[in-house]
């Protein structure tokens, strides 16, 4: 029976190494759809990896890390086709930024509910920003030592594979959060409404992205009615879509990317999807956690009003005033 339990185990954990490599290359593989070339270097503007990567860590914690480390390894090596020793230096890089930022998340007290504003806050600047900056660091060092990156374009590529990492953990994992709390529809849910949203976000998105025309900021109001009505929920799937719309956009040059260099391209995706990430998941934030305060006030005026019943019911009744219908 022992052995028959230590093996389960086993198996439960090889399977859970092996299916979060496999997410982790899929993931690649979406990303590199909309690959770029900064001084010779292949970067993206959104790389969904490391989303996954984080989030597989608040899902099943440290142990996750040898599928992360696994999945970049067949990236990097399909990327590159070849494995040497700086593929092994990337991969190590790309496995400790989500591990750092992991480990950082959990000392701050980050809650995966996401209803606290701190957890909107220590997500955004030290799980994506911070963190990421060390798979930017080994691995545009290691494209300058290998002797496939000029000097002056360290900078330049650093940036753009940070904003790219970055924006994975800010637009993805939000939602694999969202999906943990997953729950079947009733019928009682705002249908109309969420269609409604689901439809004004498709296409406000596609004109905003591809529109030559200064009309790319109109997707805040969406995000905005997305985070009120419906927090983190609405929001998360929102600001994934207008992220992934903008882009391909912004990769394909056209609207308001039209006429502009890469380098430029990058900054702007960055920019602007970091504020649709921080307006999504910032304000859904602090939508919960208004709510979750008035439920607790709530709470606490029922069982202080039970209180006062139970220890002078006469007192508590005379000191209501009667209603017209009761006399």
């Amino acid at each position: 029976m022992i052995r028959s339990e230590r093996t389960r185990r086993t198996a439960v954990a090889v399977l859970r190494v092996l299916a979060v490599a496999a997410a982790y290359y899929a993931a690649g593989g979406l990303g590199l759809i909309q690959e770029v070339s900064v001084h010779g270097a292949v970067v993206t503007p959104l790389w969904p990896p490391t989303g996954i990567a984080l989030g597989a860590l608040i899902y099943l914690g440290p142990s996750a890390w040898p599928g992360i480390a696994l999945g970049s390894l067949l990236v990097v090596a399909t990327l590159s086709g070849s494995v040497t020793p700086s593929t092994f230096a990337v991969v190590a890089g790309n496995t400790a930024a989500p591990v750092c930022a992991y480990l950082i998340l959990r000392r701050a007290g980050f809650r995966s509910e996401l209803d606290r504003l701190r957890d909107g806050v220590v997500l955004v600047f030290l799980g994506a920003l911070a963190g990421m900056s060390i798979s930017a660091t080994v691995g545009t060092g290691m494209l300058l030592l290998d002797g496939k990156l000029p000097l002056s374009g360290f900078w330049p590529v650093w940036a753009a594979w940070w904003s790219g990492d970055a924006m994975g953990v800010l637009v993805v994992t939000p939602l694999l959060l969202v999906l943990r709390r997953l729950r079947m529809p009733r019928a009682s849910d705002r249908w109309v409404e969420a269609s409604a949203l689901l439809i004004a976000s498709v296409t406000v998105s596609l004109v905003a992205t591809r529109s030559s025309l200064a009309m790319i900021y109109l997707v805040f109001p969406l995000l905005i009615w997305a985070a009120l009505r419906f927090r983190l929920a609405g929001s998360a799937p929102c600001a994934l879509l207008v992220s992934v719309l903008a882009a391909i956009a912004g990769t394909q040059g056209v609207g308001p990317f039209e006429g502009q260099t890469i380098l430029r391209v990058m900054v702007h995706l960055a920019v602007f999807n970091g504020c649709v990430a921080l307006t999504a998941l910032l304000l859904a934030a602090v939508v919960t956690e208004q709510s979750n305060i008035r439920r607790r006030i709530e709470r606490a005026c029922e069982e202080l009003a039970d209180v006062v019943d139970h220890l002078a019911p006469g007192r508590a009744a005379a000191a209501w005033p009667s209603r017209p219908e009761d006399e």
